[in-house]
């Protein structure tokens, strides 16, 4: 028992000690890392890379290369400050011909990193090749379109006007090969879906590819949409061209059809306006069907059943 009061005796230190032993540690810690600092060390630090050549007329296809990693060796000060961010340049890679170079061996860059890192020893590139991919720049306008809405509308509603871009045309710039691959018109993707109103909304200009630049992200498009009304009728049939010799080819003066129309013409007075027409101008003579054909049928309207006609000559 009286060893190990003994040892109590010695751990009982009083609050103000254990600062004072908090501090002498601290300060034993600082001198060991100042005094390790000063030695000279090997180690493998990964550094940015950057690429110099002319931005103005030369392009990346994909990104570049952002890292090499270098085994090095100096004093243990130069070698925190790198390691740790404090000071971690970007190593650069000179290119006289960009779009000539598609890859570079790691073991050929040393003699030009080692001018760029004062106070350092490269012992070895570790990083075994760096493959580029540059390429002329180039640019040009594309023509812009929306071929169809069909599938964004609401069911039973149809479009009642053009589409409308706005501005129809934008300049595109990448590399050469990708922009000569850009498809123009271009076909723009309405995102809105169930659409039964006018339709004004920025789209945007979503390329395929990322390595192309667009002068502009969205562009306006603007059409009209309206409730499309199926109406079964007949109207009144005419028939052109018949022969001089011949006083009546058919007995009938009106046709069945059944419409599509949108609803601002879904009105007696349009079906009133309407003609079937047969035209005669080719006809040989005999028993023959014949399709009549509508005139003034109003825009964005459709025939969707029509009765054939018995012409007799």
């Amino acid at each position: 028992m009286g060893i190990i009061n003994s040892i109590a005796n010695i751990l009982r230190f009083h609050r103000r000690n254990w600062k004072a032993v908090v501090l002498c540690f601290v300060a034993a810690t600082v001198f060991w890392f100042f005094n390790a600092l000063n030695k000279t060390y090997t180690t493998t630090i990964t550094f940015p890379l950057a690429f110099g050549y002319d931005e103005e007329n030369f392009v990346a296809v994909g990104n570049l290369p952002e890292q090499v990693r270098l085994n090095v060796t100096g004093n243990g000060w130069e070698l925190f400050k790198r390691s740790t961010g404090v000071k971690r340049e970007s190593l650069e890679i000179p290119l006289e011909r960009p779009a000539e170079v598609k890859k570079i061996v790691g073991s050929g860059l040393k003699f030009s990193f080692t001018n760029q890192l004062n106070g350092l020893e490269i012992n070895h590139v570790l990083t075994d090749t760096i493959y580029l991919d540059l390429e002329t720049k180039a640019e040009r306008w594309i023509k812009l379109r929306v071929d169809s809405v069909q599938y964004n509308l609401r069911k039973g509603y149809g479009l009642t006007s053009d589409i409308a871009v706005i501005p129809d045309s934008v300049l595109i710039q990448g590399p050469q090969r990708i922009v000569d691959r850009v498809k123009s018109p271009f076909r723009l993707a309405i995102p809105q879906r169930n659409i039964d109103e006018q339709y004004i909304a920025d789209v945007a200009i979503e390329l395929p590819f990322p390595e192309v630049t667009v002068s502009r992200p969205t562009v306006s498009v603007m059409f009209n949409v309206e409730e499309i009304v199926t109406i079964s009728d007949s109207i009144r049939l005419e028939v052109t061209n018949i022969p001089p010799e011949v006083n009546d080819v058919m007995n009938a003066v009106r046709v069945p059809v059944v419409l599509a129309l949108p609803e601002s013409y879904a009105s007696p007075a349009v079906i009133d306006s309407l003609v079937a027409v047969v035209d005669l101008r080719d006809f040989q003579g005999g028993t023959e069907k014949k399709l009549p054909r509508i005139q003034n049928l109003p825009p964005y309207s459709t025939v969707v059943r029509i009765d054939s006609v018995v012409v007799s000559l």
